[in-house]
């Protein structure tokens, strides 16, 4: 037994996340209904521990926000579970906010195969996640985000690392309290959900803290970027059916318009529901509209207020 094995099996042996219940030993035995409830049970523990961490997580948010409305990427980086829900984060804010696939980017240890395979040793490379990071030619306007239930997954640490090294904004996403990852980071959020109905299987409670927490990070970024107007998703791109009868809804919703002033008005506005929504409400044209949005750096209510400067993110 290698002296490394060793130190990592009392590595994982700290960690809250992997700790052992005794009181669920014999869990295997249970009537399926009782295994459910147990697991329900559970889960109803994780939006009281992301909780506790709102106000790091809201500073986050804004830093996060303050960069990216000066042209930076949100960043995601992490192994297993916790890169794929990062992948999954940065792969749902180009439909949902009409942002370029090369804003909101997600990493995972060992690449794209990683997703649905494990990658062998993929995570316990730092020097694999500068080499990832230094093909997006990071920035100090960039944010990058390290994931790990255990907060000490080397690839994640590793990024967080280089990034902060290249002067980037860095935030460190952890299960368990004191860890190296946060340490690493400029903004470090720890949500201590416990140990596992599974012991060590983070995919569970761990990962739905880690997507709950992305869920605002990316959500509340893209709400103080002007991609919302209320809570309506005024970005949206229409790329399917169901997103085109959402992009009429929320037409509707804003303004209150007939249908057939909604469809004239999404025409013109070549499908932009922000173009659309402005032209009906301000009485203006698509060009017109158009230019109040470059003028108020897409903020819809900046424009409906002809142009004013949206307040400072």
């Amino acid at each position: 037994m290698s002296a490394t094995y060793s130190e990592l099996r009392a590595q994982l042996a700290s960690l809250t996340t992997e700790a052992f219940r005794p009181e669920l030993a014999e869990i295997d035995q249970l009537p399926t209904a009782e295994i459910a409830a147990l697991m329900n049970a559970e889960d109803q523990t994780v939006p009281a521990a992301v909780a506790a961490q709102l106000p790091a997580i809201a500073a986050a948010i804004d830093a996060t926000a303050a960069r990216m409305a000066r042209g930076g990427r949100l960043i995601y980086a992490g192994a297993g579970t916790a890169g794929r829900l990062g992948v999954l984060d940065a792969s749902e804010c180009p439909p949902t906010f009409n942002t370029d696939p090369s804003e909101v980017l997600g990493l995972i240890a060992g690449g794209p195969t990683a997703m649905v395979k494990a990658v062998e040793g993929a995570e316990d490379s730092k020097d694999l996640a500068a080499r990832d990071l230094d093909t997006l030619h990071i920035t100090a306007e960039d944010t990058v985000v390290g994931i790990s239930a255990s907060g000490r997954t080397p690839y994640a640490i590793g990024a967080v690392e280089h990034a902060r090294a290249k002067g980037a904004l860095t935030i460190g996403l952890s299960g368990n309290p004191d860890s190296a990852l946060a340490a690493a980071a400029d903004h470090g959020i720890e949500v201590v959900t416990g140990p596992e109905l599974l012991t060590g299987s983070t995919r569970l409670k761990a990962g739905t803290a880690q997507k709950l927490v992305l869920n605002m990070i990316s959500t509340i970024t893209m709400i103080r970027l002007g991609k919302t107007y209320g809570n309506l998703m005024v970005d949206v791109r229409a790329s399917n059916d169901k997103l085109q009868a959402r992009s009429r809804r929320i037409v509707a919703l804003a303004t209150g318009a007939p249908d057939e002033q909604i469809e004239s008005a999404l025409a013109a506005a070549d499908g932009e529901v922000k173009t659309a929504i402005l032209m009906i409400l301000a009485d203006i044209d698509a060009k017109a509209a158009d230019q109040r949005l470059k003028n108020s750096q897409g903020h819809l209510r900046a424009a409906l207020r002809k142009g004013e400067t949206p307040d400072a993110d």
